[in-house]
């Protein structure tokens, strides 16, 4: 007989939402994503009803692009990333949950809209400018140790796994979240990023910056890419400081 578990399902829409259980059989190395495309090539619940297929969003299927992120047994993880069996295994359960994210905007079944994400790293100035398209031949040297920190900065994916586990990011607060403090951080260690140092500190002193974080460190715990957002909190929050003093004293700085 084959084996079979079970994904529980929160889903609908904003105003509307209900849990629905799907039975599916157990394939070795299957992760959350095969669980629900066979759900969407034969979307008929445990009492044998058809129903709307789930719908969710997925992309690199890797652990790259962040855009499959939802709650998978009430943490916040990759649901590409997340094997079926390994869980059944650790919980020694068969039951799945599958929850959309709460701190965002709901769309529809496990799809959420993570658009804040993207305005505040467009509000702390997360590029590096360019001062045109021409050769200029190479760039500034970085260390070995500042490129490595650098390296682990970058490879956040915007996913929101950080944002969803922070208590201080709820509908009663401004707080930008973890995620964009590290990123403060990576654009300011860079040589050509951090002409705009000061503009990105200003925007952390705002309301909803570093000030609002309440040093749960879930946020660590969670991360998908184990990026250090402790140790950019921790650093950023000595920056500002700094930066506060350099305002107070008019001391020149870049903008």
């Amino acid at each position: 007989m084959t084996k079979t578990y079970i994904l529980k399902i929160f889903r609908g829409n904003p105003g509307n939402q209900y849990w629905e259980e799907f039975e599916l059989p157990l394939h070795t190395n299957s992760n959350v994503i095969s669980g629900l495309m066979e759900i969407q090539k034969n979307p008929v619940n445990r009492q044998g009803k058809r129903v709307e297929p789930v719908v969710w969003e997925q992309g690199c299927l890797e652990e790259v692009c962040g855009s499959c992120s939802m709650l998978i047994n009430g943490r916040p993880r990759q649901a590409c990333t997340a094997l079926i069996d390994t869980i059944v295994r650790e919980t020694r359960c068969e039951v799945i949950t599958l929850a959309p994210f709460s701190k965002f905007p709901l769309i529809r079944d496990l799809i959420v809209d993570r658009s804040v994400m993207f305005e505040n790293l467009k509000r702390v100035h997360a590029w590096v400018d360019a001062d045109g398209t021409y050769e200029r031949g190479f760039g500034p040297r970085v260390s070995q140790e500042q490129q490595e920190v650098m390296y682990a900065l970058s490879t956040c994916m915007t996913c929101g796994c950080c944002m969803e586990a922070c208590p201080q990011v709820n509908d009663k607060t401004a707080f930008v979240g973890p995620q964009i403090i590290a990123q403060v951080e990576l654009f300011n260690l860079n040589p050509t990023g951090k002409l705009k140092k000061r503009v990105r500190l200003h925007s952390l002193m705002e309301e909803g910056g570093i000030n609002d974080c309440g040093n749960a460190q879930n946020c660590v715990k969670v991360c998908p890419k184990n990026i250090p957002l402790t140790d950019s909190i921790a650093a950023m929050g000595r920056a500002v400081t700094l930066q506060a003093f350099k305002d107070l004293f008019n001391v020149p700085g870049h903008e």
